[in-house]
């Protein structure tokens, strides 16, 4: 089966989109973050890598579905941008559509359980209008591109994932049962130095990707 564009028809016959189960992020699945990380793995409180997937639930207070805009709120002016691909899964625990998000975050320095607050905000998980069907070995290499106010500020490149789409589902299915409906997001990327690529107030944020509905957010808030 080949991916084909969300045609615009199509986008506006349907609702938008929303996850209809849990949504799940993967911390540490970029080769970038995991080599920056890795001589802390071995400090206190964890003392070694993890050995698993380490993932962390998106609520559905977060979701935000195509067309409403991010308000920044209670002290938080500015945002990570967190660019991925969610795999959407069907029935007997295959794929059934993939669809870009983003992932938003409060700025911080936890890597491994980065606490509730920063990032299960309203709003905090941009949707697209409809996801993508086709196979996941058509996405292994896919290209995001991030765009803020009409500049590139990133390219995430899903060959430099630790785990590739197919090797984190199967580690995923070691430890849990993804249900149909759920949304396994493969993770963020960070810059050449650590951090990721922000918006603050005033902010439009677009995430494209060939064959995909794009993620454009208009950032508002105290200035």
């Amino acid at each position: 089966m080949s991916t084909s564009p969300i045609s615009l028809n199509t986008a506006r016959a349907n609702p938008a989109w929303q996850p209809q189960g849990t949504v799940y992020g993967t911390l540490l699945n970029f080769r970038r973050e995991w080599d920056l990380w890795a001589p802390r793995m071995t400090q206190d409180p964890h003392k070694a890598a993890p050995q698993a997937p380490v993932l962390y639930v998106k609520s559905a207070n977060t979701f935000s579905p195509a067309g409403q805009n991010l308000w920044l709120q209670d002290g938080v002016t500015e945002v990570d941008i967190g660019a991925t691909l969610g795999l959407v899964m069907g029935q007997g625990g295959q794929v059934a559509s993939a669809a870009l998000l983003c992932d938003w975050s409060v700025p911080h320095a936890s890597y491994y359980r980065p606490p509730v607050k920063f990032r299960c905000r309203d709003g905090f998980l941009a949707l697209p209008e409809q996801p993508t069907f086709g196979a996941v070995s058509e996405w292994t290499a896919l290209h995001m591109d991030v765009h803020r106010n009409g500049d590139l500020v990133q390219t995430v490149d899903l060959r430099a994932l630790v785990r590739d789409l197919p090797t984190l589902l199967v580690d995923v299915g070691e430890f849990m049962t993804l249900q149909p409906g759920d949304v396994l997001m493969v993770g963020t990327d960070c810059l050449i130095d650590g951090t990721r690529p922000r918006a603050k107030p005033g902010d439009r944020v677009v995430i494209s990707a060939p064959g995909f509905a794009s993620v454009s957010v208009q950032v508002g808030g105290a200035a």
